[in-house]
């Protein structure tokens, strides 16, 4: 018999993208791609933000980091977001926005969601807009 019990819940990675997706969604804000591959890196989530049409005179293409952690112990889950993630983020993003003629004009945004799921309680999630340039 296998001496390890299993782990009953999906992987943690994937629930905290659905958990930020609907907080996004609950804000206003529309999906336009998710787990966004190309060679230059990976982008969480790729939201429509409609809400900054009236204060920046366009809508807000936002590119979103999603960070999920069991615990908060040693340092919160956006502190993992480093200068090379970040620079991965950026190439992602300008290749999306090569490919995608219908956002030049938008304005650009970088978001973090912090998701911290610990055991028997229910998850928290902060927003972070306009975490990094």
């Amino acid at each position: 018999m296998w001496p390890f019990r299993r782990r009953a819940e999906r992987p943690l990675g994937p629930r905290g993208e659905r958990l930020a997706e609907k907080l996004l969604r609950k804000q206003g804000m529309k999906r336009l791609a998710r787990n966004y591959r190309c060679t230059g890196g990976e982008i969480d989530l790729i939201a429509l933000d409609r809400s900054t049409r009236k204060s920046l005179g366009a809508e807000t293409v936002a590119f979103v980091e999603v960070k999920t952690r069991s615990s908060d112990d040693y340092t919160d889950p956006e502190a993992a977001v480093d200068d090379e993630k970040r620079r991965r983020i950026l190439r992602a993003s300008r290749h999306y926005l090569a490919s995608h003629p219908a956002a030049e004009g938008l304005n650009l945004r970088y978001d973090i969601v912090s998701v911290l799921c610990r055991p028997g309680e229910r998850p928290q999630l902060k927003h972070i807009p306009d975490a990094f340039r």
